[in-house]
């Protein structure tokens, strides 16, 4: 693959010595890159770069020192104050530096706690938005997190504090109630305290649940299962993080939407998932 293929005629900005750019890297496919990652990536000095980035992502780099600052719940990592600082010092030596996150950076990314360290001591920032897994991953599986006919609203939730436990500030019940999709990320150590808290807030057990592992890589695995089996039926595919997990209606729509399935050569299951009896209108 080549990587000189030039960008087209446009504005580029241009990344400054002793500037940080904070670039999302989207949910793993290297071509769910932005232009403006990809802009971003040709001229840094240095990249320092999450567990979720695909080595892949980097080939666009060859220039660049290559730092890896990942962070997996549970395993040895560098600890959050130490990378944001790491990327001051980075700046004050005069270095183009580009802070490589999976997904989108504000989206549970810890990028605002970031930006918020560098402007604190003075170092210029640029934000790059990336497509987060909580939409790009879940399209990927052939899931829409919103269809006109399932809902009016989705809600995106993390499924761990800051200590690594299920969320304390969280009202279920409110969240239950008030969003017909739900999107959970980082929610695999804590599934079986998350779909009980769920259950028990007034969400039936039959409702259909997606667990979407390495999402948009040549590894991603999708199991579709129920709120009240999720957990077993986890463990029975010994599926591992890192996985979005959809809860509501929508997840039916893979039923006809699963299109990589259909590239692979398998048909629809079923054509009107949802029951309505009626074609999807064109407007």
């Amino acid at each position: 693959m080549t990587h000189n293929v030039p960008l087209p005629a446009h504005a580029w900005p241009t990344l400054e010595a002793g500037w940080v750019w904070l670039c999302g890297a989207g949910p793993g496919d290297p071509g769910l890159l932005t232009l403006h990652a990809v802009n971003a990536l040709r001229q840094a000095d240095v990249v320092i770069y999450d567990a979720l980035v695909q080595e892949a992502i980097l080939e666009w780099a060859p220039q660049a020192e290559h730092i890896f600052a990942g962070k997996r719940g549970g395993k040895p990592s560098a600890k959050q104050r130490d990378i944001s600082l790491r990327l001051v010092d980075l700046a004050r030596e005069g270095k183009k530096v580009l802070r490589l996150k999976g997904g989108d950076p504000f989206v549970f990314g810890r990028g605002g706690e970031e930006a918020q360290t560098l402007v604190q001591h003075g170092v210029p920032v640029r934000i790059i938005p990336g497509i987060s897994a909580g939409i790009g991953g879940l399209a990927y599986a052939g899931i829409p997190v919103t269809h006109r006919d399932v809902n009016q609203s989705v809600t995106f939730v993390t499924g761990h504090d800051q200590s690594g436990n299920t969320p304390g500030s969280l009202d279920w019940v409110s969240i239950s109630k008030g969003s017909q999709v739900l999107v959970i990320y980082m929610g695999m150590k804590h599934i079986a305290q998350i779909s009980a808290k769920l259950i028990a807030a007034g969400r039936p057990m039959s409702e259909p649940v997606a667990v979407v592992t390495t999402a948009t890589t040549r590894d991603q695995r999708v199991l579709e299962t129920t709120l009240g089996t999720i957990v077993e039926d986890i463990a029975a595919a010994g599926m591992e993080p890192p996985a979005i997990i959809c809860v509501g209606q929508s997840v039916l729509m893979r039923q006809v939407l699963d299109w990589q399935g259909q590239a692979a050569g398998e048909a629809p299951r079923n054509l009107d998932p949802l029951g309505r009896g009626r074609p999807a209108e064109s407007a």
